[in-house]
């Protein structure tokens, strides 16, 4: 009978380990902590590889909605197992990764991506997985998707906003497809019956 593993732990409510990694941004490379983003929301965007095929899309659509995760006081931050100097290749020479302004981390040793539970061993590569971070390194959110589906920022950015919502209106709670400015649940106040 074969052994089954289950692999990953719920992370939910759990503190995001504070590591070193190397960026991109802004035409540097430097090293920073991801305690360097405690005070603020950050969403962490991990995906495969530089120089693929889905991976620009994505970013590319996380670049354009890059300002709307500004306004509302978030970081993004996008990680993959390459290095800063592929990053800063791909951005010298790819249109769509040229558009990104948001930190590209570097995690060749894939420490970051095992801490997080992305890290596929056998290809030295990193799933598709999205972490919505609070302002105290809690994680509120996450997904994680087989590296050929690709992903919704927009669905990320509405996901933020719950997660911002429900923090600043304790006993509130956010329904299905909720967006801001929508009606919110109070449990023990809303019953069943009436959703």
């Amino acid at each position: 009978m074969e052994e089954v593993h289950i692999y990953g732990n719920n992370l939910i409510n759990s503190e995001v380990p504070d590591l070193k990694v190397d960026i991109y941004h802004e035409k540097q490379i430097k090293k920073v902590s991801l305690s360097d983003y405690r005070g603020k929301w950050l969403v962490l965007f991990f995906y495969p590889a530089d120089f693929t095929f889905v991976c620009p899309t994505e970013l590319r659509e996380m670049a354009h909605l890059y300002p709307e995760f500004q306004k509302i006081d978030a970081e993004v931050l996008s990680v993959s197992t390459d290095t800063a100097f592929v990053h800063k290749a791909w951005h010298d020479n790819s249109p769509a990764i040229g558009e990104v302004q948001f930190p590209m981390a570097a995690d060749p040793t894939g420490e970051f991506c095992m801490a997080l539970g992305t890290y596929i061993e056998d290809e030295g590569l990193s799933y598709r997985a999205s972490f919505i971070v609070d302002p105290d390194g809690v994680i509120k959110a996450y997904e994680m998707h087989d590296n050929s589906i690709g992903r919704s920022s927009a669905e990320l950015l509405r996901k933020l906003h719950a997660a911002q919502y429900v923090r600043e209106h304790g006993g509130e709670v956010c329904p299905a497809n909720w967006k801001p400015g929508s009606d919110t649940l109070t449990p023990g106040v809303d019953l069943v019956g009436k959703i």
